[in-house]
C-alpha cells in the first residue's frame, strides 16, 4: 500500500511493506510514483532481522516514518512508552487510514486552519502496537493554495493497563543520504535568531530548549538544505513546530551516512500518564518544501501563517503605527508626561499609544506586584479610564502593557497565594527578574488571571495589549499534581497559557494583542495563532536589529514582526545611527516609536511625520506583500531586501550599509519577484523601467561616504 501526498509543487511519499509505515520520497513533484527508487533490504552486520525469513529486512536501516526503540532501530526513536511492567518495547504496526477533507482542530493546542474544507485533504493512519494496546494516529494535512504539509501525532491508550509516554515527537524524517547542510537559530536576549548554517556530519546535532519556552537561544524551526542550495535556488526542506514551550530538534547521520531529523516536545524532563482510554495529543509540525532555495521556503510559511496560522480582526486588517512610553519613561511614569508624549505622537500622525511596565500596584521598579492588576493612584491618580478617554480624545488608540504568567513576591496575590507560583515542596525557588512563574497547570490560578485580565480590559477602553513574559521556569513544579505526575507540568502549562489565550482572545476579539518574552523569547508559531505579531527584540538599535529581523524573515512574515525607532545614544548598545536608518529598518516590519518625542528638535519632529506618512503609504505593502531577502548582514557589511505586492502592482526595495570602506565597492539593488514583462515608475522620479531591468540590471545605491547608511526605493506599475 502506498501513500501519495501532494502539494502545488511537491510531493511526500510513503509505503506500507510487512507492516511497517515506509517513508520513501519528499521533494519536488512526482506526478505519479511509480517505484523506481525502492526501498533496499541491504544485509547489513549486527544488523536484528525484524523478519527472520527475509535477511535484511531490518528496522536499522529502512527509512521508518514514525520509529520505535527496542527491536532493532538503534536511531534515535520518535516516540518511548514505558508500559506496567517497566519495559518500553513496542512495535507499531499499521492497522487502517481514513482520507477526509478538511483540517481537524487540535485538542488544545494552536495549529494551521482551513476556513472551508476544500482548502485541505487530510490522512489519518493508524498504527497499533496489539501487545501493549497503544494506538497512534499520524495525521497529514495537504493544503490546496500552499505548499505545505502538516503532521501531527495522537497517542491513544486502547488496552486495560496504564503506561507512561516517555516521548512523543510530533515528526520524524529519514533521508537516503547526507549531502545536506543544517540551518537553524542560535541567540540569546536582545541577540535572537542568529542564522546557523553548517554541513552534516557523522554526528547527533540537537537543538532545544528545556527552559519553560520556545527561548530566545533557540527556535522550534529547522531547515535541511542541499548542500548548493542559496537564497533562490536549490532544494530546502524545513520544519516549523507550532509550540510555544519546551521542544527538541535531533538531526543524525549513521554509519551508513543516511539522515534522520526529527522535531517535538523535548523528551528531556518530560513524561505523560496516559490511563486506559486516554490520549494525548502532540503540537503540530508544518513541512515545506523549496526547489526555489530558502527564499522559496520563507514565501511558503509567510503565507500560510499570515492568513492560515494567525487569526482574529487583524488578521487582515492593517495595524496600527504606535508608541511606546517604555524607553522614555521606564517606570518614571505619571499622567502629565504620558499625555505630553500622546499629544505629540498624534501630532506626527502616530496612531496608537502604549502604556507599558509600571502602571498597576506599586511599581516603581522591577522588583514589585505582579499580579495585582490595579492601577497606581499615585502615578495615575485619574485611573486608566481617564487616560484613556483623554488619549481617545486626541484620536489615538489605547493600549496597555501586561504579564499576567508571572507573580512578584512582593504582590498581595503571592502573599495571599504563595503555593500558585511553580515550586517544589521544601526547596528555595529561584528569582530572575525579582518574579517567580505561575503555575498555569492549576486551574484556580487560570481563573484568576482571565478574571483579572478581563476585568481590566472590560472597564477600560481598550485596543491593544502588549502581553508579556520575562523569565523561564524553575523549580517546576505543581502543588496540585500527584507525584507520579509532576514531569508533566512543563506541557501542562503551556496547555493552560493556551487556554487563558483562547479565552480572552474570544472574549476580546477587537483588541490587537501582540505576544512579548524580553523581546523575542518567546517568538514562535503557537503564540502567533492567538496573537499575530510579536515583539521581535527588546534590542531597538538599528544595526543589530538588520540581523534580528533578516534571521526572523526565514520564518516570520514582517506582518509578525514588531519594529520600534528608539532614541539614540541606543540603550542597548550605546550606538548612534541616524533617524532616517532606524526608520528605515524599523518600518520594515510592524511600525512603531519607542522614545519621548518631547524631547526631540523641530528637525527630528518633521522627520518622524514624514516617516508615518511614509509607512502609511507602503503599509499594505509591507504587512501583506511578498518579502524576499536580497543581501545577508550575516555575509558582509551591507543588508537589503524588498516587498512585492501580492499582483506584482508595486514594490519596494531597501539597503542598508553598514560600516563604510575605503575603498567602496560600486553596489546594485537587484529586486525580486516582480513582473519581467511590466514596466514600473519610480514614485520619487518618474523614471520607467522594466521589471526585468529592475530585477536582472538593478538600481545603483548611491556612493556616499559614512557608517549605517539607509536607502529605499518605490516602484509602481505604469
Amino acid at each position: 500500500m502506498q501513500f501519495h501526498l501532494q502539494t502545488k509543487d511537491s510531493s511526500y511519499v510513503m509505503q506500507v511493506l510487512r507492516g511497517y509505515l515506509l517513508h520513501l520520497y519528499w521533494g519536488k513533484k512526482i506526478g505519479t510514483y511509480r517505484g523506481s527508487s525502492p526501498v533496499v533490504l541491504a544485509p547489513r552486520s549486527f544488523a536484528p532481522y525484524a523478519d527472520p525469513a527475509q535477511p535484511g529486512f531490518t528496522l536499522s536501516t529502512l527509512p521508518l516514518e514514525y520509529p520505535a526503540y527496542g527491536n532493532g532501530d538503534y536511531r534515535h526513536p520518535a516516540y518511548q512508552v514505558q508500559l506496567k511492567d517497566g519495559s518500553t518495547v513496542t512495535d507499531l504496526r499499521y492497522a487502517g487510514h481514513n482520507i477526509y477533507h478538511g483540517k481537524k482542530k487540535l485538542a488544545g493546542l494552536p495549529a494551521t486552519y482551513v476556513e472551508n474544507n476544500q482548502e485541505a485533504q487530510s490522512l489519518d493512519i493508524l498504527l497499533q502496537d496489539r501487545i501493549s494496546g497503544l494506538s497512534v494516529v499520524l495525521t497529514y494535512s495537504v493544503f490546496r493554495d500552499f505548499d505545505a504539509i502538516t503532521r501531527s501525532v495522537r497517542f491513544e491508550n486502547d488496552g486495560a493497563a496504564s503506561f507512561r509516554l516517555q516521548r512523543a515527537l510530533s515528526a520524524s524524517l529519514d533521508f537516503r543520504d547526507d549531502g545536506l547542510d543544517s540551518l537553524t537559530f542560535y541567540g540569546s536576549h536582545n541577540n535572537e535568531r542568529n542564522i546557523n548554517r553548517h554541513p552534516l556530519s557523522e554526528e547527533m546535532l540537537v537543538i532545544d530548549s528545556a527552559r519553560g519556552a520556545s527561548s530566545p537561544q533557540h527556535d522550534p524551526f529547522f531547515a535541511l538544505l542541499r548542500q548548493n542550495t542559496d537564497e533562490d535556488h536549490g532544494e530546502a526542506f524545513g520544519c516549523s513546530l507550532v509550540y510555544s514551550g519546551n521542544f527538541a530538534i535531533q538531526i543524525e547521520v549513521d554509519q551508513y551516512r543516511t539522515v534522520r531529523a526529527s522535531i517535538g516536545i523535548n523528551p528531556f524532563d518530560f513524561s505523560w500518564r496516559m490511563k486506559s482510554g486516554e490520549s494525548f495529543q502532540a503540537p503540530e509540525v508544518v513541512l515545506v518544501y523549496s526547489d526555489h532555495g530558502l527564499g522559496g521556503l520563507s514565501l511558503t510559511y509567510h503565507r500560510l501563517y499570515r492568513s492560515r496560522l494567525a487569526r482574529g480582526k487583524y488578521r487582515d486588517r492593517l495595524r496600527p503605527i504606535l508608541i511606546n512610553n517604555w524607553e522614555a519613561t521606564y517606570f518614571k511614569l505619571n499622567e502629565k508626561k504620558l499625555l505630553a508624549i500622546a499629544k505629540e505622537a498624534q501630532k506626527a500622525g502616530i496612531e496608537l499609544f502604549v502604556l507599558d511596565d509600571g502602571w498597576f500596584g506599586h511599581r516603581d521598579n522591577d522588583r514589585s506586584s505582579l499580579g495585582d492588576w490595579i492601577v497606581n493612584r499615585q502615578k495615575l491618580p485619574h485611573g486608566l479610564g481617564w487616560l484613556s478617554t483623554r488619549i481617545h480624545e486626541m484620536g489615538l488608540k489605547f493600549g496597555l502593557w501586561f504579564e499576567p504568567e508571572m507573580v512578584s513576591p512582593d504582590s498581595n496575590l503571592y502573599r495571599a497565594h504563595s503555593d500558585w507560583c511553580l515550586h517544589v515542596p521544601g526547596r528555595p525557588t529561584s528569582l530572575s527578574r525579582f518574579q517567580l512563574v505561575l503555575d498555569l497547570s492549576r486551574a484556580d490560578v487560570r481563573d484568576y488571571l482571565v478574571q483579572s485580565v478581563s476585568a481590566v480590559l472590560t472597564d477600560t477602553d481598550i485596543n491593544y495589549v502588549k502581553w508579556d513574559m520575562n523569565r523561564h521556569m524553575t523549580e517546576i513544579g505543581s502543588a496540585l499534581l500527584p507525584d507520579e505526575c509532576q514531569r508533566e507540568t512543563a506541557h501542562r502549562y503551556m496547555l493552560g497559557l493556551y487556554e487563558i489565550l483562547e479565552k480572552l482572545t474570544a472574549q476580546f476579539p477587537d483588541i490587537l494583542f501582540e505576544s512579548c518574552s524580553s523581546g523575542g523569547g518567546r517568538f514562535d508559531p503557537g503564540m502567533l495563532y492567538y496573537m499575530p505579531q510579536t515583539w521581535a527584540s527588546d534590542n531597538t538599535d538599528a544595526v543589530s536589529r538588520l540581523k534580528i529581523q533578516y534571521g526572523t524573515s526565514i520564518v516570520y512574515p514582517p506582518a509578525a514582526i514588531g519594529a520600534h525607532v528608539s532614541t539614540v545614544p541606543n540603550h542597548q548598545v550605546g550606538r548612534i545611527t541616524s533617524l532616517t536608518t532606524r526608520g528605515h529598518v524599523a518600518m520594515s516590519g510592524n511600525f512603531g516609536y519607542e522614545l519621548d518625542p518631547t524631547r526631540l528638535n523641530k528637525g527630528d519632529k518633521k522627520m518622524i511625520e514624514r516617516q508615518v506618512s511614509f509607512y502609511k503609504e507602503i503599509r499594505p505593502l509591507i504587512q501583506f506583500g511578498d518579502f524576499y531577502r536580497i543581501s545577508s548582514p550575516f555575509e558582509g557589511q551591507d543588508a537589503s531586501w524588498c516587498f512585492v505586492a501580492p499582483d506584482q502592482s508595486e514594490a519596494a526595495g531597501f539597503f542598508f550599509r553598514i560600516l563604510a570602506d575605503s575603498s567602496p565597492l560600486l553596489r546594485t539593488l537587484k529586486f525580486k519577484g516582480l513582473d519581467p514583462d511590466t514596466l514600473y515608475e519610480n514614485v520619487a522620479t518618474g523614471e520607467v523601467f522594466g521589471g526585468d531591468e529592475l530585477m536582472n540590471a538593478g538600481v545603483n545605491v548611491p556612493d556616499e561616504k559614512g557608517d549605517f547608511k539607509s536607502y529605499v526605493w518605490r516602484f509602481r506599475r505604469k
